[in-house]
């Protein structure tokens, strides 16, 4: 019997890949998938998670990548931002705002620990089916 990923157990199947396989080409059809998030509506982490399943990774290693994608623009829009704290205008404000970017990274931080072990055993159906009830309820209430 000729050697396969469905025939040698041995072998993962190409669904069942961990990030460090992912080929540059495969990495671009993930950023592809993820500029879907243009579009009014669409889940950036959601259409980065789903171009991950596409190009065949894990459920873990598909989330796990589109959190790391997202490090590099938050990291630079709080850049972006930075210099408005020093300005005189914002001195009354400036100690609420750091502690709300305080706790906004410590839960974003927590919510990603738990989502990873999350779909280290599960699905992203749930998040689909979230998706398109939001999306349906939206588009009701907003035509």
């Amino acid at each position: 019997m000729p050697s396969g990923h469905a025939a040698d157990p041995k072998l993962p199947r190409q669904a069942d890949r961990p990030l460090a396989a992912l080929s540059p080409l495969d990495a671009i059809g993930v950023g592809f998938a993820q500029a879907g998030a243009l579009l009014t509506g669409f889940s950036r982490a959601g259409l980065t998670m789903v171009g991950g399943l596409w190009r065949g990774l894990e459920n873990e290693h598909a989330a796990k990548f589109a959190f790391l994608l997202a490090t590099p623009t938050i990291l630079g829009a709080g850049l972006v931002e930075l210099p408005d704290l020093a300005e005189p205008r914002i001195a009354a404000i400036r100690g609420p705002v750091l502690l709300g970017a305080f706790v906004s990274g410590t839960c974003s931080w927590l919510a990603v620990r738990y989502l990873e072990r999350y779909f280290r055993t599960r699905t992203l159906l749930p998040f689909a089916a979230y998706c398109i009830i939001a999306g349906t309820l939206s588009i009701i209430r907003f035509m």
